[in-house]
């Protein structure tokens, strides 16, 4: 199919077909993109420009490697895993026990813990910079959810930068509540840098934490360092670790939660 040919792909059509191929074969050369796709390489090669352009991609000499995000959008991630983090939000608001002042922090679990939360009936003071959390809790009327200020994240649905830092240290809280993109035995790591600053400031303005996450996140370590494992941590997963992370977090004085899940088996 020559470049002239009314039959060739059109340009969308083309750069998703660039994707396709490079999520099988994660390294392609701008020769090969050419001559599967029957167009020129200057055309390859603007392709590819706008594909990085849009954060798709990266480049490479002679070719380009497909971007493979550490962790899905918050909207995608609300779809992985449910009822293995409904479970967990439950048995995390148990633990929460007759707290009534916490902090809770953004993500697809923590938004499962404030479904689960708004629930329970219980009056509380909730310090949250995640606006799905904060809508979440505003429909009890015995939860007075306080939305911190800040920068908005549209793909996260939080907000984050120094106002919201600021504001996290002017409180002291029983209870913090948060999420994780990767445990180790380092500790809890977050792959958004600005929340990690936030989880972090959270960890320390609370008398103990509760880290809510499911198994997929074992044995992976992310971008910044929220916390280490310490005594006034409380993993709440779906199922136990491997070894050297319950070795990790035990002999540092942190507690594991296995939360199982409410939903009848499927024969």
């Amino acid at each position: 199919m020559s470049e002239n040919d009314p039959r060739r792909l059109r340009k969308r059509e083309r750069q998703d077909r660039i994707l396709s191929a490079l999520n099988v074969n994660s390294a392609l050369r701008i020769q090969q993109l050419s001559d599967n796709l029957g167009v020129s390489t200057e055309t390859i090669r603007r392709d590819l420009s706008e594909l990085h352009d849009l954060r798709r991609i990266d480049r490479t000499y002679g070719g380009a490697v497909y971007r493979h995000r550490f962790e899905p959008a918050l909207a995608e991630r609300l779809l992985l895993n449910v009822h293995e983090r409904q479970a967990i939000a439950l048995r995390a608001v148990e633990l929460v026990g007759e707290a009534d002042a916490f902090m809770v922090g953004g993500g697809a679990t923590a938004l499962h813990f404030a479904r689960a939360l708004r629930g329970a009936g219980d009056a509380a003071t909730v310090i949250t910079p995640a606006f799905g959390v904060a809508i979440e809790l505003s429909e009890n009327s015995a939860i007075e959810a306080l939305m911190l200020p800040g920068i908005y994240h549209p793909r996260e649905g939080l907000v984050h930068g120094p106002e919201t830092l600021a504001m996290i240290r002017r409180y002291r809280v029983q209870v913090a509540v948060i999420g994780a993109s990767a445990l180790d035995a380092s500790g809890v790591s977050e792959a958004m840098l600005s929340a990690g600053a936030i989880y972090s400031e959270m960890m320390a303005c609370a008398e103990r934490t509760l880290i809510l996450a499911d198994h997929t996140k074992f044995g992976r370590r992310a971008l910044t360092l929220v916390g280490p494992w310490h005594a006034n941590v409380t993993l709440i997963c779906d199922r136990a670790p491997d070894a050297d992370l319950a070795v990790a977090i035990a002999e540092n004085g942190a507690e594991i939660e296995i939360a199982t899940s409410h939903l009848p088996a499927v024969s």
